[in-house]
């Protein structure tokens, strides 16, 4: 099966595509859909999803799954973010695709074993996890992250019939 992890952000939202046989975890592709900072915030959110809408048609996943988003201290870029996370959330569920949600400690616990883990853990880990994934961003390796995670617990929220983690946790 194919997963797309994304980590959504407003100049630099991460994409990671993983296969998944078994517990055999494989590197497809990853990288980052960029949005131009001078041009209207509409704009920006329109090239996030063309990016988004490209990587779905090259690659083919079966699921997506996307990082929850925290909350800033500066209410107008948590507000930004928001908005860009929503077509991070949208883009793949216009495809049809499943899209489940994740919290940031669930994804750094799944990857590094440890919740409150730094980035560079993260992305060691991910390296470690799948090899050929060595060149690539930050939000890349975030968002293989997002995959890994998604790999690991996707029958558990199937077997409970949720659509994240916080309806399991209910």
């Amino acid at each position: 099966m194919r997963l797309l992890g994304l980590d959504p952000g407003l100049q630099h939202t991460g994409w990671g595509v993983i296969e998944v046989e078994g517990t055999r975890l494989s590197f497809v592709a990853a990288g980052t859909v960029n949005s131009t900072p001078t041009i209207s915030l509409a704009e920006r959110l329109v090239q996030i999803h063309d990016g988004l809408r490209e990587v779905i048609d090259q690659y083919q996943p079966a699921e997506a799954a996307v990082e929850e988003t925290f909350v800033n201290k500066n209410p107008v870029s948590t507000l930004k973010l928001g908005v860009a996370r929503g077509v991070v959330l949208l883009t793949p569920a216009l495809f049809g695709l499943k899209v489940a949600e994740y919290p940031a400690n669930l994804i750094k616990k799944s990857v590094v074993g440890a919740g409150h883990a730094a980035k560079e853990q993260v992305q060691m880990m991910v390296r470690v996890l799948l090899p050929a994934s060595v060149a690539g961003t930050a939000d890349a390796a975030d968002a293989l992250a997002v995959a890994i995670c998604h790999a690991h617990h996707r029958a558990s929220l199937e077997k409970w019939g949720a659509k994240d983690f916080r309806e399991v946790l209910r």
